[in-house]
């Protein structure tokens, strides 16, 4: 990250003189959830009045409450009504620190994800600090979630305006040459955004294959589905499937995936989308194994449903955005919206997109749930709340929508042997819910508290330390140079 002035250094300097990102003494060797109902995401479930232990940060038992003994001296949490399943995963965010905030507050970011039951996050364009963040946490010197981070974006041309947090890469040799050097970094994955050409795409997941490294990201459009899912890259926000479903004799081949969502003449290919090629392309998928990000919330709420502002307002999350931030992002939103494409090619566009999500998960693909937040006005935490609701509303089953946040990511991520499901012998990342997530996925809110590697935050303190965070977050905007 780059370095930036503070602005009222001594003001933050002031709040919370360790901040909630830190973890502050010892967790309770032993805890003990007790008559609690658990999902434990192993299948569509709900094992009823058991007993959660939990031991030096680990699941140690799990059982009927009438036969499980919990040890001495164990914290004891009442489960009565209440559902325990595991912690979410947000398989694709960043952080204001990467460019807006000083780097100082990026534990903050990661305390907020924890307050709003975001127990594993994958960090989609990587840097150092993130790095830095990820030993601090593992160490148990930093409360946050565990941390996946990938590598600094590989680009065909720097963009963005701010820091721009990655390599250029024109020729087959620099792509080489990036992997290897972010695989020595120890980045955990590969990360490709835009500009890409056929001949740099090959190199780049020719090497990352030869180095045990994964490739994740966009998709360029010169590259297209058909090549990635050959190449078994991980697909975000399903780059370059609008293009792929378009009729055979659709006048243009330009769509509306990745930046041609900005370009208005794009929206005309809607008009000539072949239902069929979705069906054939979400087969394409789950046979491919490719595990599918679609970040459905943020284009549905930025290009599909035009944003009100006394809507915007209203979001629990907007009260963490500086007032700067907030007059560039309303900025953001009014380029798009000052001319729209018409409602009709805008609800065909999160049609398609839904249709896609539901039928490459029929097809037997997995989808995960990521956020690509803090755009705009959306923030990480809150936003994955919603990407659940919005793949529900794609048509998945509530089950099928909490394990794209559990369940698929710790797949994915090749730790289901710690991760993502409730069981002896995992990772003590847990969500206490005061309402049955399986019959209305609008449950995840409704928090009694969260457990991280062992450590239990009640919901009490969850909320202070949201309050905490909003108030740094409100002050800490420093403008890039």
């Amino acid at each position: 990250m780059k370095k930036k002035t503070l602005v009222l250094l001594l003001l933050l300097l002031s709040l919370a003189p360790s901040g909630p990102a830190r973890a502050q003494g010892p967790s309770p060797r032993v805890t003990a959830f007790e008559h609690v109902n658990v999902i434990p995401m192993d299948r569509e479930r709900v094992l009823r009045d058991q007993t959660v232990v939990v031991r030096d940060g680990l699941v140690t038992e799990v059982g009927d409450a009438r036969r499980v003994r919990v040890p001495a001296g164990a914290l004891r949490i009442d489960g009565r009504g209440k559902y325990l399943l595991p912690g979410l995963a947000d398989m694709h965010t960043h952080l204001f620190s990467d460019d807006d905030f000083p780097d100082e507050l990026a534990g903050d970011e990661l305390a907020l994800m924890l307050a709003n039951g975001v127990t594993t996050v994958r960090l989609m364009i990587g840097t150092p600090e993130h790095l830095r963040l990820r030993r601090e946490v593992e160490a148990g010197r930093l409360l946050g979630p565990t941390l996946y981070v990938a590598s600094p974006q590989l680009a065909g041309r720097a963009y963005g305006g701010g820091t721009f947090n990655g390599r250029v890469v024109k020729t087959a040799d620099e792509a080489r040459s990036a992997v290897r050097d972010f695989k020595a970094a120890g980045y955990d994955f590969i990360k490709l955004t835009t500009d890409i050409t056929p001949e740099v795409y090959d190199a780049a997941t020719a090497e990352a294959r030869a180095a045990g490294i994964r490739v994740v990201g966009h998709v360029d459009v010169r590259v297209g589905l058909r090549r990635a899912l050959a190449a078994g890259q991980q697909i975000e926000h399903l780059d370059s499937y609008m293009e792929a479903v378009l009729r055979d004799d659709a006048p243009s081949k330009a769509s509306v995936s990745d930046v041609g969502v900005w370009r208005k003449p794009n929206w005309a290919s809607l008009d000539h989308v072949d239902d069929q090629k979705v069906e054939e392309v979400a087969r394409a998928t789950a046979r491919a194994g490719v595990y599918t990000c679609p970040t459905l919330t943020f284009f549905k709420l930025t290009f599909a449903v035009e944003p009100k502002d006394e809507e915007v307002r209203a979001r629990p999350d907007y009260r963490y955005f500086p007032a700067p931030m907030r007059e560039s992002r309303h900025a953001a939103l009014k380029r798009f919206w000052t001319d729209p494409p018409t409602a009709e090619r805008r609800r065909r566009y999160q049609g398609v997109r839904d249709r896609l999500v539901k039928a490459i998960h029929e097809a037997g693909g997995k989808i995960m749930a990521g956020s690509d937040t803090p755009e705009l006005f959306l923030l990480y935490g809150f936003t994955l709340h919603r990407e659940l609701r919005s793949l529900v509303e794609a048509g998945l089953s509530p089950y099928a929508a909490l394990e794209a946040a559990t369940r698929n990511p710790a797949e994915y991520l090749r730790a289901l042997d710690r991760s993502g499901t409730v069981a002896r012998g995992r990772r003590a990342d847990l969500l206490l819910l005061e309402a049955n997530p399986l019959d209305a996925i609008a449950n995840t809110e409704r928090r009694a508290g969260v457990m991280v590697r062992g450590r239990w935050l009640p919901e009490t303190e969850l909320r202070a330390m949201r309050d905490r965070i909003a108030e740094k977050f409100r002050q800490a905007h420093t403008p890039a140079p």
